[in-house]
């Protein structure tokens, strides 16, 4: 414990002390605003550290368990013992929140660790290896650089554990991987998530928060709404309010906004660009291909067979689609691969249940957006193509813990253990059942 502790006590200083650094980093990679890089990329990481740092003693210490008859006077318990070398990589979007969180998780635990910084957020990704090794025990924990061929030799090792944020397409390269070595693994992938407005709803406190979760680090974010569903009636009421939004956050001209950022290279630039096509730009539009700018834009009647609707956007684009009533979304929303996050905005207590119960999805939010990742209580992670695996918090400890489970028994009272031994009788078996199996409690016949 003593040694974890010290290294997460490290982690914590790179934090501090590298806090304008980090920054500055994230902001030359994608005009990232102080205030977005401040709080996803310092605070919640450093409040990660100071969680686990508060917990560590409980987190560690073994757990015991209920025991039957037989094993009454033995001990069982749940031995919390690290998995050895895990591997964590991470995405371009928020490089240093989806490196440290895991590498939080993964120190606490007791395992030692190699990390993968995306090489597109250039600035991040070298800050992280320069720095970064500075501050924790070389020879437990090491930064790799490098694009897809240092990344390809890197998973031809045998790690004990993967942890991988990022896209599905290379989320299965990675499992690809892991099945060589039968190495188990979290996966984070992100995904299309649905963002249901009902008719009943005050529609600019909607709007502002819609806006905010989408735009913020200009939608490169797997828990932005990557689409608005609601009835025709809804867009039309909803559309003013998401422009007086958008106005008040960024101005006349959201491109001389300190507040917006910027795509992260020309090739994703070129992707979300080649969208404004669909549907109609009703807000926005307009791009800047030297700037790798693209306008805060709203798409209204947008068809789901269009392209905007078959991708995760990872962009400053908000299609909305529309369908007749709630009961049309929620089947719209089921026929699709299960999302990261579902938001679900209403007046309506019921309606927000509604589509909670209804849909599926790794995380729910409802009359709002992003404030889920304010809570280290809450698991974070996907089901089905959005990933699976939970971390954040006691999550992240879990996630890099084998639970060995124990059970400790003395070398005497053997004449207790002759039931178990042959030969067998009738007997032996019912005193053998008697002590170990269970009973329901107050069971009931429904007639």
């Amino acid at each position: 414990m003593e040694y974890r502790r010290t290294q997460l006590e490290a982690l914590g200083r790179f934090l501090e002390e590298n806090r304008c650094e980090i920054l500055q980093a994230v902001n030359a990679d994608m005009r990232r605003p102080a205030y977005e890089g401040d709080l996803s990329e310092f605070s919640l990481v450093m409040n990660e550290v100071n969680n686990a740092l508060n917990n560590l003693c409980r987190w560690m210490q073994d757990e015991s368990v209920s025991k039957n008859l037989a094993t009454i006077f033995d001990s069982a318990f749940i031995r919390k013992d690290p998995y050895g070398v895990v591997l964590i990589i991470s995405p371009f979007n928020f490089p240093f929140h989806t490196t440290l969180i895991p590498l939080v998780g993964a120190i606490a635990a007791g395992n030692c660790a190699i990390v993968k910084p995306s090489e597109l957020s250039r600035c991040s990704e070298k800050l992280m290896a320069e720095v970064l090794p500075n501050y924790l025990d070389p020879d437990t924990f090491a930064v790799v650089t490098g694009g897809h061929e240092p990344t390809a030799r890197l998973l031809e090792n045998k790690f004990d554990y993967i942890f991988f944020t990022g896209s599905p397409p290379v989320g299965k390269i990675v499992m690809t991987a892991a099945a060589k070595h039968l190495t188990p693994l979290t996966m984070e992938l992100g995904g299309q998530n649905p963002c249901y407005v009902d008719c009943c709803c005050d529609f600019q406190n909607a709007a502002n928060r819609i806006v905010w979760g989408k735009f913020f680090n200009a939608g490169q974010s797997c828990i932005a709404p990557n689409y608005v569903i609601c009835t025709a009636d809804t867009q039309d009421r909803l559309i003013p309010c998401l422009r007086q939004a958008i106005h008040s956050f960024y101005g006349c001209n959201p491109q001389e906004s300190p507040d917006f950022g910027r795509m992260i290279n020309d090739k994703h630039f070129q992707r979300v660009r080649s969208l404004l096509d669909c549907g109609r730009v009703v807000i926005g539009g307009e791009t800047d291909e030297c700037d790798r700018y693209i306008a805060p834009t709203v798409l209204a009647d947008v068809k789901e067979w269009e392209p905007v609707m078959q991708e995760e956007i990872f962009g400053p684009v908000l299609p909305i689609l529309t369908v007749a009533n709630l009961e049309e979304a929620i089947q719209y929303i089921n026929s699709r691969d299960h999302p990261l996050i579902a938001y679900a905005f209403s007046c309506s207590s019921k309606v927000v249940d509604r589509v909670l119960s209804c849909t599926c999805s790794g995380i729910f939010s409802g009359n709002d957006v992003l404030m889920h990742m304010s809570l280290v209580t809450l698991p974070f992670g996907g089901i089905g193509c959005s990933g699976f695996g939970k971390y954040h918090g006691k999550f992240s400890f879990d996630t890099f813990t084998h639970q060995r489970g124990c059970l400790t028994r003395c070398m005497g009272l053997e004449a207790l253990n002759s039931v178990r031994y042959p030969p067998y009788t009738e007997r032996k078996l019912q005193i053998l059942k008697f002590g170990t199996d269970i009973r329901r409690w107050n069971p009931c016949t429904l007639l």
